[in-house]
């Protein structure tokens, strides 16, 4: 239960922001296969956490990008 609320959250919070879905795509493909090989029923939960963490690396790096333009 508890990891369904994180899920729903990060969800959430990640919908809330402009779509990178280059990073999710990515990260979902990379956590799913790290949590098909942690163990049976962590690939799911590996995909969301992949998703959530590229998005972020890609969020940051797109804030980065637009900082150098505006200098």
């Amino acid at each position: 239960m508890k990891m369904l609320m994180f899920v729903a959250a990060a969800t959430a919070l990640v919908g809330a922001q402009p779509a990178l879905a280059k990073g999710c795509i990515r990260g979902a493909a990379a956590g799913g296969v790290a949590g098909h090989y942690v163990g049976k029923g962590h690939g799911l939960m590996g995909a969301a956490a992949g998703c959530i963490a590229m998005h972020h690396h890609y969020a940051k790096q797109a804030r980065a990008q637009r900082a150098a333009v505006k200098r």
